[in-house]
């Protein structure tokens, strides 16, 4: 039960340092895009690096964020029955939906992403701008880091789910301590 619940807040931690990093890179995100509007339509400058980094933080913003927005509750889902179940059915549903939904899609992502990311690595795939960024291969091994996070965190939840289940206290205390040690 310890174990669990170690691992459990190890990855809990985890997604919460790598989801407050993610969060800055939107704000960089913003940044870069103002910046574009103005070198672009009032100084006449265009920069092919300048627009594709948008892209790559876009990326990486959505594919590094899921994780994060799993551990927070802000999937979508059609909550009818559901927001009216109690704490331990919810738990149920929970680790009924990552056992038979989440975990087979992370393993399908990233088993048919790995020989395409591969291939990228093994010719260091640019862009085919001329002064694009040289980083293409980097920004397709997201396709292999968003399961395997998302897949953390769904064992995570798992965890969790089996602790409310069992009937151990699994409050938000330890996401609250890592909340405030991060800020």
């Amino acid at each position: 039960m310890i174990r669990l619940k170690t691992a459990f807040s190890a990855v809990e931690k985890f997604t919460e340092v790598t989801g407050r990093f993610i969060s800055w890179a939107a704000v960089t995100m913003v940044i870069l895009v103002v910046l574009v509007v103005i070198t672009r339509y009032f100084l006449g400058i265009g920069s092919i690096a300048l627009q594709e980094s948008v892209t790559y933080l876009h990326c990486l913003v959505f594919m590094m964020g899921i994780a994060f927005t799993l551990k927070h509750d802000g999937h979508v889902r059609v909550d009818i029955f559901y927001r009216g179940f109690s704490p331990r059915c919810k738990a149920l549903v929970n680790l009924i939906g990552a056992l038979l939904f989440l975990i087979p899609f992370c393993l399908l992502i990233f088993f048919t992403s790995w020989d395409y990311v591969l291939s990228s690595w093994v010719i260091r795939e640019t862009s085919a701008e001329n002064n694009g960024l040289p980083f293409i291969y980097l920004l397709k091994t997201l396709m292999l880091l968003m399961p395997v996070t998302l897949l953390l965190q769904g064992i995570a939840e798992i965890i969790r789910s089996g602790l409310i289940l069992g009937g151990a206290d699994v409050s938000t205390s330890a996401t609250a301590e890592s909340t405030e040690t991060i800020i």
